[in-house]
């Protein structure tokens, strides 16, 4: 069965829908605990949730779905690849001489690229059902998925693949959860490819320390930025979302109009508090009045974001901080513009998706809405952009950007397997090893080449601008990429900003 054929298929007890959905984006649930079960379903875990251009009819149909639907049908089955204390193969091998154990194994991954390699298995804990973010997060799994497919495809790691699927989880972004999930991959695996969300992560990192396992992050908590803070196993990219908001402010005031008060609109103890800090820092430094930081909260559990309208429109300030969910920040930016709020809004990076231009509050958006990342939007010119196209073929875009970080996270991990195979040594003691001290990271001009890992005080603090474009392949379109801002540059990053 071709990835596009309209049928659903089931995934290790979970039911993908068709592709013909345009929004459905990429893996979800439980994957296979056999390699012959689910060929198909596993070709579409491959290659989810694309859509081949941003048609009209595609569009309308995104709108009437209004929302991701995953089915689940049932529980999943979990992946045990055999532990294997070295290489013993005779002969020419590239593995000769390297030690590994847990979660790397001298029998290739199911539908192995390359059938003579061993395989690293990698766990992934994401929000992919029912979060406010599962809309970004299916498609950061899809984007480090088809990452790894395209280092398979060059040879892989010195003789091994690098399998995520088949311990995909999906955490509903609840720190409980997402511990559950952890316990119940950590048998099975070298390293985590994604850890989604900063209380989740935190939640899991003093058994992350215990198991010598290394994760890359789905959020950019200025903590991971610290050993003291992430255990000295968390690889972070891209500057922090405190930095970020501190950049973000910055480019305001120097190309568009000084800021005489500035209030922050966030989810507390989350990436929203971070982002809230940063603004903060920003103001104290720049001699801005604050207005204070309003808390909210997703609504699943608030209901809806009145409450934070309403602290807006009395605070008086002409420009807003956010970090939020995309369909909270859609809901605060066009209930505050449609009241007559004459401010702006600087969202960190995972306030946008696509989707938003299809909502009523498409119009105040346009006008009212700059969002602050960290690499450019799909499509920024790039060697790492380049190659993600290639993977996805010609014409065919994602979803959204959840995609394009997802991908652009993988790189520090790519580095560090490589460092700890030349070393000869991929057990995780190994792996962790390896990581101390930094990791030289080639991003191919996504961001910035860094060391990861090395002092607070030498990490990226570049950021990206980006507006809301119907005409851009995802919807918005990057104006400047590696734009650091004298606050941010200035700023004495010897701590976490929040959440200590």
């Amino acid at each position: 069965m071709s990835p596009r054929d309209g049928d659903a298929l089931h995934h290790g007890g979970i039911c993908l829908a068709p592709r013909s959905d345009p929004w459905h984006s990429g893996p979800i649930g439980s994957p296979p605990a056999a390699r012959a079960a689910g060929a198909a379903c596993r070709r579409v875990l491959d290659r989810g949730g694309f859509v081949k251009a941003r048609s009209t009819t595609m569009w309308a149909a995104a709108v009437a779905a209004s929302a991701l639907v995953l089915t689940a049908c049932g529980g999943g089955g979990s992946s045990a690849p055999s532990d294997s204390a070295s290489s013993t193969d005779a002969g020419p091998n590239p593995r000769e001489g390297i030690v590994f154990d847990i979660g790397v194994t001298d029998e290739p991954c199911p539908e192995a690229v390359n059938p003579d390699n061993g395989c690293i298995y990698l766990g992934v804990l994401s929000d992919l059902t029912e979060g406010p973010f599962a809309p970004l997060a299916t498609q950061v799994v899809t984007g480090q998925q088809d990452f790894w497919k395209y280092v398979n495809e060059q040879g892989g790691i010195s003789g091994f693949d690098v399998n995520m699927a088949a311990n995909t989880r999906d955490n509903k972004y609840d720190p409980a959860v997402h511990s559950q999930e952890y316990r119940s991959i950590e048998p099975n695996i070298l390293a985590l490819a994604q850890t989604l969300g900063t209380p989740q992560t935190q939640a899991i990192l003093p058994d992350m320390e215990a198991d010598n396992v290394i994760g890359v992050p789905a959020s950019w908590w200025s903590g991971w930025q610290f050993p003291e803070t992430d255990g000295g196993v968390i690889l972070e990219s891209g500057a922090s979302y405190c930095i970020a908001a501190m950049g973000g402010l910055d480019w305001w005031v120097e190309n568009q109009a000084p800021i005489n008060k500035l209030i922050a609109v966030g989810y507390p103890g989350d990436y929203g508090g971070d982002y809230a800090a940063g603004a903060e820092k920003w103001a104290a430094a720049n001699g801005v009045e604050f207005a204070g930081v309003v808390e909210t909260a997703p609504n699943a559990t608030a209901g809806n974001q009145d409450a934070a309208v309403a602290a807006i429109l009395e605070s008086g300030a002409d420009v807003v901080a956010i970090g939020v969910g995309p369909g909270e920040a859609a809901e605060i930016i066009g209930k505050a513009v449609a009241s007559k709020f004459e401010g702006k809004f600087l969202g960190a990076a995972p306030t946008w998706n696509p989707l938003l231009l299809q909502t009523a509050a498409a119009p105040a958006l346009i006008a009212n809405y700059t969002n602050v990342g960290t690499t450019g939007s799909f499509g920024t010119p790039s060697a790492a952009m380049d190659a993600m196209q290639a993977q996805l073929g010609e014409g065919i875009l994602p979803a959204n950007d959840g995609y394009t970080y997802g991908w652009v996270w993988q790189y520090p991990l790519k580095a560090a397997l490589e460092k700890a195979a030349a070393n000869g040594d991929l057990t995780r003691e190994g792996l962790v090893a390896a990581v101390q001290g930094g990791v030289e990271v080639d991003y191919e001009g996504a961001l910035p080449n860094s060391l990861v890992g090395g002092p607070a005080a030498d990490v990226d603090r570049s950021v990206s601008i980006n507006i809301p474009d119907e005409s851009s392949p995802l919807g918005i379109k990057t104006l400047l990429m590696g734009y650091v801002g004298k606050t941010a540059q200035a700023y004495d990053y010897s701590a976490p900003c929040s959440g200590t």
